[in-house]
């Protein structure tokens, strides 16, 4: 008697959860699904540039910028991208993900906004007048001569989200300067702000801004950091805003520069992805090309 009624209720929470399942909606993978691998096994080919670099530096107020420029090594113009590092630094690891940005057929201006003040890496503090330094790096990005577009897309990582925000919104640029934001696990909050703040609040620019926006974190990120994300880009899609949140499963903060010796490979499929996707929504943005980017338009929820 005792084996038949557990049955019984096995089968009642099965049916119960079968029916919940058919009346839940179907998870939107409208901007990832590829009928041509599905169907016929095709997998899209990533565009790959030799490169090359160099240093410039650049006037901001009295201050000298110290900026590596990285680009396609031939003749032609690229999209612009304006590069911003974060709490780390331009470092040896940083400018890597730059150069992988690059690759993809950029024309890339990474600043060293710590280096242009002799700031150690990983500051505490958020240094208000930093921010008038990366406000510069637009007008000389824009002034180059061998980029193809009239817009630049902001770049960054970490804290560098929090300045590429103050940039499109405070500074105005997202009015006729910049054509999209893309950003791995950016700091979307004021770093001075109280601790409450950090973990429950948002910037309040992020009401303002109103560019594409597309961010990167892991499944693995810190909970202070990531619930403040998952706030943030659920605001702006409220607002009928272009804004996606991809996350990575098994990966982590830093999942786009670990070094070798602590390297996953988690870390690498998530690395490679990421920097594909963003390349094609920068392109499509910049460009107007719409060669394997999503559709226009309010993109809902975030993607494991």
């Amino acid at each position: 008697m005792f084996y038949k009624f557990r049955l019984v209720v096995l089968i009642l929470i099965s049916t119960a959860v079968n029916q919940v399942a058919a009346q839940s909606p179907a998870e939107d993978n409208s901007w990832w699904w590829e009928d041509a691998w599905w169907n016929d096994g095709l997998i899209e080919s990533a565009e790959n540039h030799v490169i090359e670099s160099s240093w410039t530096s650049y006037k901001s107020g009295d201050v000298e910028v110290p900026a590596l420029v990285i680009r396609p090594s031939d003749d032609g113009n690229y999209p612009a991208v304006l590069f911003l590092h974060g709490r780390r630094g331009l470092d040896d690891l940083v400018q890597r993900h730059a150069r992988r940005v690059a690759a993809r057929g950029f024309v890339v201006l990474a600043p060293d906004i710590y280096g242009a003040h002799f700031l150690g890496t990983h500051p505490i503090e958020h240094d208000y007048a930093l921010e008038k330094d990366v406000d510069a790096a637009v007008d000389v990005l824009l002034s180059r001569t061998d980029i193809s577009t009239d817009k630049a897309c902001l770049y960054s990582h970490t804290r560098g989200g929090y300045y590429a925000l103050k940039v499109a919104t405070t500074f105005k640029r997202q009015q006729n300067h910049i054509g999209c934001y893309v950003s791995f696990y950016p700091h979307l909050q004021d770093p001075n702000a109280p601790e409450p703040l950090q973990v429950y609040g948002y910037a309040p620019e992020i009401e303002q801004l109103t560019l594409p926006t597309l961010v990167f974190i892991g499944d693995e990120e810190q909970y202070q950091r990531r619930r403040v994300i998952e706030t943030s880009i659920d605001v702006m899609q409220s607002k009928g805003r272009n804004a996606r949140l991809i996350i990575y499963p098994g990966v982590g903060r830093g999942f786009d520069f670990r070094p070798k010796n602590v390297r996953t490979f988690a870390d690498d499929l998530a690395s490679k992805d990421s920097v594909q996707r963003a390349a094609k929504f920068m392109r499509q943005h910049l460009t107007g090309s719409n060669s394997g980017a999503s559709s226009a338009g309010a993109l809902a929820g975030s993607a494991l």
